[in-house]
């Protein structure tokens, strides 16, 4: 998902900011899971992009905080195996 990468700068109205953060609440709430505001901004370009149907934005961002918690978890594996190594 992340394998071609680009940064971008966002310069946003606070409105559509504020509207952004009430949508990562509302998808944390349903998911039980944390959504931050770059994923939910992240969906909401990806799916704006598509003019796909409304009910998918929450299954993206869904499927986005899964692979960025499966990337930190593989990080932080890696940083333990190499710290176990430094100590023997």
């Amino acid at each position: 998902m992340f394998a071609n990468k680009t940064r971008v700068l966002l310069i946003l109205s606070q409105e559509v900011l504020d509207r952004a953060r009430v949508a990562a609440g509302r998808a944390t709430t349903t998911l039980k899971l944390p959504v931050s505001l770059q994923i939910v901004l992240r969906a909401l370009i990806e799916e704006g992009l598509k003019r796909g149907n409304d009910g998918t934005l929450l299954a993206n961002i869904e499927r986005q905080v899964h692979v960025v918690r499966h990337i930190r978890r593989v990080a932080r594996q890696r940083d333990r195996a190499t710290h176990a190594k430094r100590r023997t």
